[in-house]
């Protein structure tokens, strides 16, 4: 008898070729809608222009789920939200809820949270610790890796020829890097660390800059935004330029120490393999900023220990970092001074886009400090964050409010046909390393729009190549 599992397989295979039929005109060729659209003619990657139908069309999402969230490996949390045996955390990869555990033996394990006897979840509550998942619908119990360990009244309902070895959850493949968790439910995908390629140098500076490494602070906020998933992936894998206008208000109050409007735009703009990017930004000449972000002197000393020469070159002459890991987890690395006379504050922020539709989607927003960092830090860390990128943060309000609004702009039949997303800014500007000791395809100057077109390529690439 075939396994339930197998069962699931071959009716979601069944389901995607239903999709397919719908999407695709004839298999083999130029992948379409189904009004006969090929998703090649929404790109112009060459001269720099995208259709608006990429952003909100229904059809077109669909697809992003089945093509590019089943297929790569997918952000979704920080080792230091489950450091015991035991601790869970509940999150999604694409549109499905999944569990991420830490077993008895202290392997990471991800898991889809749906019982495999009629498909409820077996967890549900947000975060906790325990040794196993019972479902509460008919009480199948499942260890945190997945397997099934108990049936209520085995024998009497379901007779000795019950396996249960073939009723597992559906488990997803986990990996980390620099203590972030990715899962991938796709057996085909290829190893993380190839999908990171020279991001992983960068993750390395960001993540792993002291002996401890980043640890999160608190529990990850959580808001909806009437927003496409991409916009967020979009806005922070390149976009400097959106802050000379969007936050001008920072820079009035002076929250942009420098007070300078262009202060997004002295750095370098980093495209990686894989649609992951950054920019990585200074400050103007004539203002000195402090070493690697002002942090405390034992968190410079490990800095000096713990990095290479290349890494502290860089390090420590930066202000802010923003970038997107492929496909939906955004950071920004950022100072900021939110109080008059008071040392600004920093911090990492990890940002998660879970699509909810064409036309919402849900935030998942951490903060990040060292883990060896005095109580004090982590306090001005927190406060900075939850005043500037946290869920009511000045800077958050300004971001969420633009994606908002041309997710609406972009929905009519008139937009979505004749509307085209201008991507020249940097066009004909030739990649230069200049004296930037990372790795990737460096850009002098922030202004620029090839980490966006790289994204895109890489959104194309997924959404048209091979998928049987």
């Amino acid at each position: 008898m075939a396994s339930l599992v197998g069962a699931l397989k071959q009716h979601y295979q069944e389901k995607g070729a239903i999709n397919q039929m719908a999407i695709q005109k004839n298999v083999g060729e130029d992948v379409c809608l189904s009004d006969g659209t090929k998703i090649r003619e929404l790109l112009d990657l060459e001269e720099g222009y995208i259709s608006s139908r990429v952003i909100g069309d229904p059809e077109i999402h669909q697809m992003e789920i089945e093509r590019i969230f089943s297929k790569v490996w997918v952000p979704i949390a920080h080792e230091s939200e489950i450091p015991n045996k035991g601790d869970y955390v509940l999150r999604y990869i694409g549109n499905e809820e999944v569990i991420v555990s830490r077993s008895e033996g202290g392997v990471v394990n991800v898991v889809l949270n749906a019982c495999t006897h009629r498909g409820s979840p077996v967890c549900r509550s947000e975060m906790g610790n325990s040794s196993h998942f019972r479902c509460p619908y008919h009480g199948f119990t499942f260890k945190q890796n997945g397997d099934l360990i108990g049936v209520p009244a085995h024998k009497e309902a379901f007779g000795d020829a019950f396996d249960k070895t073939q009723y597992s959850l559906v488990k997803a493949r986990a990996a980390t890097y620099a203590g972030l968790i990715f899962g991938t439910f796709n057996d085909s995908a290829p190893p993380l660390e190839e999908q990171l390629g020279s991001m992983k140098w960068y993750l390395d500076m960001m993540l792993s800059h002291t002996h401890g490494g980043m640890e999160v602070i608190g529990v990850p906020q959580r808001w909806t935004v009437k927003s496409n998933w991409k916009l967020g992936a979009d806005n922070f894998v390149g976009d400097a330029y959106h802050t000379f206008m969007t936050h001008q208000s920072a820079v009035q109050l002076k929250i942009v120490p420098s007070g300078d409007p262009k202060f997004a735009f002295y750095g370098v703009h980093v495209s990686c393999e894989n649609g992951n990017g950054l920019g990585l930004i200074g400050a103007p000449p004539e203002y000195e900023l402090p070493p690697f972000y002002g942090v405390p002197q034992n968190i410079v000393e490990q800095i000096e220990q713990k990095l290479t020469p290349e890494h502290q070159k860089a390090f420590s002459r930066l202000a802010y970092i923003h970038g997107n890991i492929y496909p939906n987890m955004s950071f920004g690395y950022f100072s900021w001074a939110t109080e008059a006379g008071k040392n600004p504050g920093s911090y990492l922020t990890l940002r998660q886009w879970v699509p909810k539709g064409p036309h919402e989607m849900e935030v998942f927003s951490w903060v990040l400090v060292e883990k060896e960092a005095p109580d004090w830090w982590k306090e001005l860390a927190r406060e900075t964050y939850v005043r500037t990128f946290g869920s009511s943060g000045m800077l958050e309000q300004d971001d969420t409010e633009m994606w908002k609004n041309i997710t609406r702009a972009t929905k009519g039949y008139i937009a979505s046909s004749k509307l085209k997303f201008i991507y020249r800014m940097g066009i004909d500007r030739k990649p230069e390393q200049g004296d930037w000791p990372g790795p990737g395809t460096v850009y002098q100057g922030d202004y620029s729009e090839a980490n966006q077109l790289n994204i895109w390529r890489q959104w194309h690439k997924l959404l048209t190549e091979n998928n049987e």
